[in-house]
């Protein structure tokens, strides 16, 4: 459990730190991984809420890795809050 709490507090604040410097690629990949974590623990609503616009701040680079896999995860998890 508390590795799961450090984790979690860690990816927060890359995301704030990111948010706040509007690297915008290492705040993707920052909620990317705490949205992860988020699903494993059944929070998909939050993970969903977290990525969501983040993601959609992107205009172009669809086909790089990070947004493809950040693509698939809502998806995912869209179909598990409907």
């Amino acid at each position: 459990m508390r590795s799961f709490e450090e984790a979690e507090s860690a990816l927060q604040r890359a995301i704030a730190v990111s948010n706040y410097q509007h690297a915008r690629w290492w705040e993707l990949r920052a909620s990317t991984s705490l949205g992860r974590l988020w699903r494993d623990q059944g929070k998909f609503v939050e993970a969903l809420d977290l990525l969501a616009p983040v993601y959609g701040w992107f205009t172009e680079g669809f086909d790089l890795a990070d947004l493809k896999a950040a693509k698939v995860l809502l998806a995912e998890w869209g179909s598990k809050t409907t």
